[in-house]
């Protein structure tokens, strides 16, 4: 059966607030997670190779962004024994199939800035009380 084929019901429903699919959908849109499967799709990286990757990401924030990534499934982690330690990152399978969607629409938005950036003249200038 192919994975990518819709189904015809889910028992899985991101509307609904208990549905354990919301937290990994946020997982994958937030910021950082967006991010940093943007980045690890690209290639594995070390962790601060990733940091410095994903411009602005703290520290923190990207160990509990890889955290929950990998929660998921989507991201491995390996510590091979080496002096100083380190932790190396790269998606996994079902990361990769995640990360090559996500980067469907992170093309489509940078395509479309000039479009956004007139809208958002447009918006600030019949509401400058809003901006």
């Amino acid at each position: 059966m192919d994975q990518d084929a819709p189904q015809a019901e889910s028992a899985f429903d991101v509307f609904s607030r208990q549905c354990p699919s919301r937290g990994t959908l946020e997982h994958v849109t937030g910021r950082w997670g967006g991010l940093t499967l943007g980045a690890l799709y690209e290639s594995g990286f070390r962790f601060n190779e990733l940091r410095r990757r994903v411009d602005g990401v703290s520290e923190k924030m990207l160990s509990q962004t890889l955290q929950a990534l990998e929660r998921d499934g989507l991201v491995r982690r390996e510590a091979p024994s080496a002096n100083p330690p380190r932790a190396d990152y790269e998606l996994t399978p079902l990361g990769r199939q995640v990360a090559e969607r996500l980067l469907g629409l992170i093309r489509f938005v940078e395509d479309r800035m000039p479009e956004v950036l007139r809208a958002r003249d447009h918006y600030d200038g019949a509401h400058p009380d809003k901006v």
